[in-house]
């Protein structure tokens, strides 16, 4: 994930940042455009999610320790109790035949720091998921972008609410707009900074448990509210 930084001038970066944006909007599977997109318009965001970090007890440990979230390190979840953290990760990215090895690697970030930051970023995502419940389809992911522009302000979350809304059915968009984003405009606001927080140490908690203390509002089932 950390891979070889390619530094860019400034009529470099804009050129891919645009090619990015325009290649992820045509084929919205390209993780390595959207991420790309990710770096070239993100280093402001990211600079301020830095100084977040080196401003909490908890976060100055992640920077300093700079854990992966890769096979080789978080594979103890697979072994912790039901109803944990841990337990519920290891179950989610089985189901769903995920491997934390997938990300494409940051590329284009100034510095060695800010890179951890972004590819932290990027690796933190899954756990996002369960710990909010969203499911992985293309509405999931795009409530789930609302959060991530709430807690770094990255545009290309905002750019990836915008693309994925647009490629809505008619249905989806309804449900989108009533249910699920009004939640994650109210839930990414309402938790703590989850860029600060070291995961894997909270693994053997309980889930439930580290939703109150982190201020997660988990999303509610749009078929038990009749939406």
């Amino acid at each position: 994930m950390l891979g070889a930084r390619v530094q860019l001038k400034g009529w470099q970066q804009a050129a891919v940042a645009f090619g990015s944006a325009f290649g992820a909007l045509l084929d919205p599977r390209r993780a390595d455009l959207i991420a790309a997109l990710g770096e070239t318009t993100g280093n402001p965001a990211f600079e301020r999610v830095l100084q977040r970090m080196k401003n909490s007890a908890e976060g100055k440990e992640v920077l300093l320790e700079r854990p992966r979230v890769i096979s080789s390190q978080v594979s103890h979840a697979w072994d912790m109790p039901q109803n944990t953290f841990g337990a519920a990760y290891a179950q989610f990215m089985g189901s769903r035949n995920f491997s934390p090895d997938d990300r494409p690697p940051v590329r284009f970030m100034d510095t060695d720091e800010l890179a951890y930051v972004a590819t932290r970023a990027r690796e933190v995502h899954d756990f996002w998921h369960v710990l909010f419940g969203l499911p992985t389809n293309l509405i999931g992911e795009t409530a789930l972008k609302v959060i991530e522009f709430e807690q770094m302000f990255l545009p290309m979350c905002m750019l990836s609410v915008v693309g994925g809304s647009a490629r809505f059915s008619e249905k989806q968009r309804t449900l989108f707009f009533q249910h699920y984003f009004p939640w994650a405009t109210k839930a990414g606001l309402k938790c703590a900074d989850l860029m600060s927080v070291y995961y894997e140490k909270h693994f053997h908690e309980d889930l439930e448990e580290v939703r109150r203390n982190w201020g997660i509002l988990p999303c509610p089932d749009p078929k038990k509210r009749g939406v």
